[in-house]
Formats: structure tokens, sequence, C-alpha cells
């Protein structure tokens, strides 16, 4: 298995920008829709690193993977599993359903998705 280097960069890049949001933003825009539409660019990132197949196929199971999280805040699953008080877990799973996360995934993958396409599109 080879490693992409070049996502790899963007991946720390992007978690580096994540974390400084996470710790030090407290607004009502960038943390809660810039935040969430970069969590997708990570994660794109993140398997980019090791997957070389298609970009829309890719763009896609992330886009799903991000939708069926924010389903399973609808459904409250972190209260049903009892780690509503886990810190970890309401980091990662989230706790709270907003139909604009869903919005900031989308652009989020549509963002990722013409990156990928520009950044792997020969150049003439």
């Amino acid at each position: 298995m080879q490693v992409n280097k070049k996502y790899l960069l963007i991946f720390l890049l992007i978690l580096f920008i994540e974390v400084f949001i996470a710790l030090f933003v407290r607004d009502q825009f960038i943390r809660p829709f810039i935040g969430d539409a970069l969590v997708t660019v990570l994660l794109f990132a993140f398997c980019r690193i090791f997957y070389k197949g298609s970009s829309i196929k890719l763009a896609t199971a992330v886009l799903i993977f991000s939708f069926t999280i924010e389903f399973f805040q609808f459904l409250k699953l972190i209260e049903i599993i009892g780690l509503q008080n886990n810190k970890i877990a309401v980091t990662v799973l989230g706790a709270t359903f907003d139909c604009l996360d869903l919005l900031a995934y989308f652009f989020g993958v549509l963002i990722s998705y013409f990156i990928d396409k520009k950044l792997n599109t020969p150049k003439n």
C-alpha cells in the first residue's frame, strides 16, 4: 500500500485547523458551519491518503457517512447507548441534530471533490 503524501499533508493541515477551531473559536458561524464543512474535507483527505479510486465514489461515501452520523444525532443515539457524558464520544458522534450540518457536509464534500479533481488533472 502506497501513501499519498500530498493528501497526508492536506489531512494534517485540516486536522490542525479543526483542533484550533475546537479549542479557540466560540462563534455562531465558523465553529458550527465551517468546522462541519471542514470535517468532511478532513475525512475525504484521510481516505485519499490510501484510496486511489474514483473521486465521485469517495465523495459519495464521505457524504453518506457524514449524513449517517447526523441521523444518529437525530435519533439521539449517544443517549440511547449511555455515552452522553463521555466527552470523546460526544465529540466524535456529536449530540445535537441540525439541518444546517447536512448543508455544511454537502459543501465540504463538494469542495473536496473539486479540489481532488484539480489536484489530479494532468497539466498541459
